[in-house]
């Protein structure tokens, strides 16, 4: 086991779903159930299924392509949102 890897990776994900609309889904359905633990257990267990499906789809895709070429695709896709995102039209 990578330890380095693990937590690098738990900060990245814990980090990024801080505020996005799934805890805010989350927030609300507790809010409005009698059974908080249920919607912690379907929401924790939700994510589980995404990010595995998601590190099953990428180690599909690194069996597939260079590394090199994978974090150059990645960098581009990123750097396509950061622009669109700059210069959306209202």
């Amino acid at each position: 086991m990578d330890w380095d890897l693990l937590g690098l990776t738990f900060i990245a994900v814990f980090l990024s779903e801080l505020g996005d609309k799934s805890q805010l889904a989350a927030i609300a359905l507790s809010g409005s159930s009698k059974s908080p633990q249920a919607v912690f257990f379907g929401t924790a267990g939700a994510l589980v299924l995404a990010s595995f499906l998601g590190v099953l789809a990428g180690d599909a895709v690194a069996e597939l392509l260079p590394t090199q070429i994978l974090k150059g695709l990645a960098a581009l896709g990123f750097a396509f949102i950061a622009l669109r995102l700059l210069w959306k039209d209202n």
